[in-house]
């Protein structure tokens, strides 16, 4: 018998933990190293998610090791009144990243940041109408769970007065077209602001987005939206805030993935890939912004603001990205995973799109390549297929669309074990075809 099926694990587990989301996985996970997590039979299983999308220098990485283990013996956490030197570093460290961002908060998760940047906002504006795109996730707390459209609506009560919804552009299933049939996102993005200010009260205070909605079935905004959304929020007095959750620390091959667009928002979150798994956000805004903020007496405070520990891991983090140059390891390995990925699509019917950018990649799944029907029961198989060969990946489904894996090794995966999971993909969706 597995190790895995142990009653005295699972028994507790089904009694005393409430289900808060997909259900738990059939494995004990004991430990888990590099790319791999390892569960009670001491298998390794590939993670292509990262964790929870988060750990971008794989599972315990001995510099990050060190580095908890280093500050757990100085100061792990204080006063939220008092600074320690990992925050003051980190702060400069992020700053210098991204230039017009000079102004940093350290919070704990990415619904955390963007709590934090939505009610920056509207003090600021002196707005309160937040928009966000249909197919958006920002955290499951207040005002950014109210911005949170992909999922989690129904059942909780009213959502915060002044939120409002656009579509993002999807190239493989586009809403607005030009003459050869692409999209025409420009036409997209115009129609929907037109809708904005007829429900508009003459209160916007922002726009928050992802630059790849990941839950959103990894759509990746076209070169040239970001700065064409920044224009619309300056018509109207907004502020843009970008969620880049998953995007930051690397992971598209940028440093932050609008650095690609040569535009800047007003206000940048980060989470999950800047503390590599363990729980550090950061809220970073200009100089004009933060003063007048100031100014008008943003209270944002929390129990683990400014906390040494995971600050000493976040400088740490960016120290590694840049001395291993993984930034430009995520654009070539992103490449290989990409074309394996492509060769997938030229071999299966029912590989419908790959798309996505570095190492945040989607490939979604479909019935029929013509209708572009949604797959939702075939991803789901080929997805436990792959788990049973040794792979994990995760598969979001989402109304208008089919099911899209959101493909998201560490940084530091090595071109053997990208192989290692195309090959595996291959074989988990072929098994799956014939169960069809």
């Amino acid at each position: 018998m597995s190790l895995n099926s142990d009653p005295a694990f699972w028994a507790p587990a089904n009694k005393h933990l409430t289900r808060y989301g997909p259900s738990f996985e059939a494995i004990i996970a004991e430990r888990a190293e590099g790319s791999f997590v390892y569960d009670a039979d001491g298998r390794g299983i590939l993670d292509f998610t990262s964790g929870q999308m988060s750990a971008v220098l794989g599972h315990t990485h001995p510099d990050i090791v060190a580095t908890v283990d280093r500050q757990m013996r100085s100061v792990a956490h204080l006063f939220s009144g008092m600074l320690s030197r990992p925050v003051v570093t980190l702060a400069e460290r992020l700053a210098a990243l991204a230039p017009g961002l000079e102004r940093v908060q350290l919070l704990t998760t990415g619904a955390e940041s963007n709590e934090a940047a939505i009610r920056m906002a509207k003090l600021v504006t002196g707005g309160h109408e937040v928009v966000a795109f249909a197919q958006s996730w920002h955290g499951m707390t207040g005002a950014a769970a109210s911005a949170t459209y992909s999922a989690g609506r129904r059942g909780y009560g009213p959502a915060a007065a002044g939120s409002f919804v656009i579509p993002a552009p999807n190239s493989y299933r586009p809403r607005f077209k030009h003459a050869d049939g692409s999209n025409d996102w420009q036409a997209e993005l115009d129609d929907a602001f037109e809708l904005i200010d007829r429900q508009s009260t003459g209160n916007l205070a922002a726009f928050i987005a992802e630059p790849i909605l990941s839950s959103g079935g990894i759509l990746e905004l076209p070169l040239g939206y970001l700065a064409a959304l920044k224009r619309k929020c300056e018509e109207r007095g907004m502020l843009l805030i970008l969620d880049e959750a998953q995007t930051g620390v690397g992971r598209t091959g940028h440093m932050f993935a609008f650095q690609r667009d040569g535009m800047t928002p007003d206000i940048l979150t980060l989470s999950k890939t800047l503390g590599a798994g363990l729980p550090l956000a950061a809220v970073m805004t200009t100089e004009a912004i933060e003063q007048k903020a100031f100014e008008r007496g943003f209270l944002f405070y929390t129990t683990h603001v400014s906390d040494p520990l995971t600050a000493a891991v976040g400088v740490t983090v960016l120290d590694v990205v840049a001395r291993d140059g993984l930034v430009a390891r995520a654009r070539e390995r992103g490449d290989r995973l990409k074309q394996g990925l492509l060769t997938l699509q030229q071999k299966y019917d029912c590989v419908g799109d790959v798309r996505g950018r570095g190492l945040l990649l989607g490939l979604e799944i479909v019935t029929d390549r013509q209708s572009k029907a949604p797959g939702f029961e075939l991803g789901a198989q080929i997805m436990d297929e792959a788990m049973r060969r040794g792979l994990s990946m995760n598969i979001v489904k989402l109304p208008g669309m089919g099911g899209v894996f959101r493909i998201a090794p560490p940084l530091t995966v090595s071109d053997a074990e990208i192989d290692q999971g195309l090959a595996i993909m291959s074989d988990a969706i072929e098994a799956a075809s014939r169960v069809q």
